[in-house]
């Protein structure tokens, strides 16, 4: 079954397309929340309540640009509202601002870090500068987009992806030390 037989199958709310297409997107769009949700049960909830939202707003669903990027906005803004209300959202300035919490060396690629070091790194971060971090680079989103979504100023969003950035070099050349 194609991606359009399937979606306009789900469109008639047919459960057994709903069923196959809950299948196809499951994986992916939950290592989306477990970006967000340091919690797997937190992100699991936010899966489910995301895809509830999905089938209910899939009758306005145009096939303009591509499903997946569609269905992964419905996630991403459902782990937020997860994140907002199960652990708020702390911008903070102080708690990095000691020089040994800053980056003192560039990242470099020739780590043995395995994509589930990397996570587990990314879900140690604060929730405001993880927030930040997921929606600039790995979803995307600029910087305007970020602040709109969040609540925060543009500024805001740049100062956190750069602590964010460097509170991440330091961990993973930490991480690299250890694992050499």
């Amino acid at each position: 079954m194609t991606e359009a037989d399937l979606i306009a199958a789900c469109q008639r709310g047919e459960p057994r397309a709903q069923r196959l297409l809950y299948e196809r997107l499951a994986g992916l769009m939950l290592t989306v929340c477990r970006r967000y949700l340091k919690r797997r049960e937190d992100a699991e909830e936010a899966l489910l309540l995301g895809f509830a939202q999905m089938f209910r707003a899939l009758p306005t669903y145009r096939g303009e640009g591509s499903f997946e990027g569609w269905v992964r906005r419905i996630m991403v803004n459902r782990a937020l509202m997860e994140l907002r209300r199960k652990e708020p959202l702390t911008l903070s300035f102080d708690d990095f601002a000691q020089p040994e919490n800053l980056a003192t060396a560039p990242a470099t690629a020739d780590t043995q870090l395995q994509a589930d070091d990397l996570l587990a790194l990314l879900a140690e971060l604060p929730p405001g500068y993880r927030t930040v971090f997921n929606l600039y680079a790995l979803e995307g989103y600029g910087h305007q987009e970020i602040a709109e979504l969040l609540g925060i100023s543009e500024g805001t969003s740049k100062s956190q992806l750069s602590k964010a950035r460097a509170l991440l070099q330091r961990r993973v050349g930490q991480a690299a030390a250890v694992a050499y």
